[in-house]
């Protein structure tokens, strides 16, 4: 499955009607709560010593890319071009993969 696939079967579970300014403001605060989540589970691991759990990461997960692709949907975009785009960004920003001192020295409009 593309991205893209992805992004148009997510589509068929938006809650249809909504004013767009709503819709947006809902998958703002969806994306931001799922991500809670995903740290809330890294936070028990590392600190209340439970093991990971992997398969609600993954759900948590999923609701992230669920909201992402809602998202870019209704900004005219789609998740291939997100993700080209994302790619291309690091490619400039670490042309030989990760660097520590490219991170820590990166141009203010580097973003």
């Amino acid at each position: 499955m593309t991205l893209d696939d992805y992004q148009q079967l997510a589509a068929r579970t938006i809650r249809p009607g909504r004013p767009p300014e709503q819709a947006l403001a809902n998958w703002a605060l969806g994306l931001t709560g799922e991500a809670g989540e995903v740290a809330e589970h890294v936070k028990k691991h590392l600190f209340h010593g439970g093991p990971l759990d992997r398969t609600a990461v993954v759900k948590e997960l999923g609701d992230i890319l669920w909201y992402v692709a809602a998202m870019a949907g209704a900004v005219g975009v789609s998740l291939d071009e997100i993700g080209t785009t994302n790619i291309e960004k690091l490619r400039r920003r670490y042309p030989e993969g990760f660097e520590e001192h490219r991170s820590l020295n990166r141009a203010a409009d580097d973003t």
